[in-house]
């Protein structure tokens, strides 16, 4: 085979990616084993070459251009159950095993911890990248460790949870350590009750509580969470169906801003906002038989605060409104969910990123906040 027919027959990304957009990569490969994978990877490696790993493509955005280097994707799949303390569960997933099986694989069993991320597209490798979270829970609640074949050594570590400094949306893995997750442990509640459905994790979301019809702190069957966390991604456009053209997207795009206190202060009473800090805890001391001494009292915590802003309120408060397209452009914000850029036809990567920049503009000029992209950005920055 001629070397124009070996490139030929390279998929672009545009066809392994959720946002369908992306050019032809200089090299494919797809490891049929974890064995295989590890070889692959540290081939490539040893080579010196520019290395990209995808998954299922629903986070990765990628130049017109392709990628000059080699794409290893990893595609192999398996759960396995390992032993666990009472009432609890513990499953090994291999990182190419999409997402939302894992979910669906849990609430068929009747183990609770992860229904609330029903319906998010992707691989499980890919979930501690930016520690996935949706309605309430987030992996970092369910995760113990991941496989990991470390760039930096060759080696392949376990790496605990703690280890991986899991954040909103954020992970050492995201923050710069490469390398190639391999399996991601998890350990969820065996929710079986002796007589009745499996019951899900209390409800921490307002929208989901409403959603159900119940409290805050409700629980109900794993299986009604997931129905109802389904049919919520699938009216912002957040569930694949190629019936719905809003849907291909990379979902959300932006992430929520974290600034501190005194700078959401600034911003209207109306903009939503919620503390990350966690309240100080309740601290208990003995009253002796002198009494409490001002040394024996902690001091307050010190520092600024942090605040989650809603990156959908800034951007809809900047003027851009469901639907919205630049003149000429087929990238346009989603008709559902103002958080979503989606492609409506053929629309090229620059596109994308043309609308991308505009919303960070607006949203910069008109409330000093900078929005970040969630999506891995191949061949471009924002």
């Amino acid at each position: 085979m001629s070397d124009a027919s070996a490139a030929s027959a390279i998929p672009a990304l545009s066809s392994l990616t959720t946002m369908r957009v992306g050019g032809v990569p200089e090299r494919l490969v797809e490891p049929a084993t974890r064995d295989e994978l590890v070889a692959t990877a540290l081939g490539v490696w040893a080579e010196g070459d520019d290395w990209l790993l995808l998954g299922g493509g629903s986070n990765t955005v990628a130049s017109d251009d392709g990628f000059r280097g080699t794409v290893i994707r990893v595609t192999i799949r398996g759960i396995e159950r390992l032993d666990a303390p009472a009432g609890r569960v513990r499953i090994r997933v291999e990182a190419g095993e999409p997402w939302d099986d894992v979910v669906a694989h849990a609430v068929r069993n009747g183990w609770s911890g992860i229904e609330a991320l029903s319906g998010i597209p992707g691989s499980t490798g890919a979930a501690p990248f930016q520690n996935i979270g949706a309605y309430g829970q987030e992996l970092s609640s369910s995760l113990i460790a991941i496989d990991f074949l470390d760039y930096a050594t060759g080696e392949v570590r376990r790496m605990s949870r703690s280890e991986l400094g899991l954040g909103y949306r954020t992970s050492e893995l995201k923050r710069g350590l490469a390398g190639v997750v391999l399996a991601v442990e998890l350990e969820l509640t065996d929710a079986n009750e002796p007589m009745g459905a499996p019951l899900s994790e209390p409800i921490a979301y307002a929208q989901l509580a409403d959603a159900l019809g119940v409290a805050l702190g409700s629980r109900v069957s794993v299986a009604e969470l997931r129905r109802a966390v389904i049919a919520l991604r699938a009216s912002k456009g957040m569930v694949l169906d190629p019936d719905d053209p809003d849907s291909v997207s990379a979902g959300s795009f932006f992430t929520n801003p974290i600034v501190s206190e005194n700078f959401a202060r600034s911003l209207p009473a109306a903009a939503p906002r919620w503390p990350v800090e966690p309240a100080e805890p309740d601290v208990v001391r003995a009253l002796g038989a002198g009494g409490v001494h001002p040394e024996d009292v902690p001091a307050l915590a010190e520092g600024p605060y942090e605040v989650k802003l809603s990156a959908a309120w800034l951007i809809e408060q900047a003027g851009i409104r469901r639907g919205f397209a630049l003149p000429g452009s087929r990238a346009a914000i989603s008709d559902k969910h103002t958080l979503a850029l989606t492609n409506r036809g053929d629309a090229s990567a620059d596109e994308i990123v043309q609308l991308a920049s505009y919303v960070q503009g607006r949203v910069q000029a008109e409330f000093g906040v900078i929005l970040h992209a969630e999506p891995i950005l191949v061949g471009f920055s924002l």
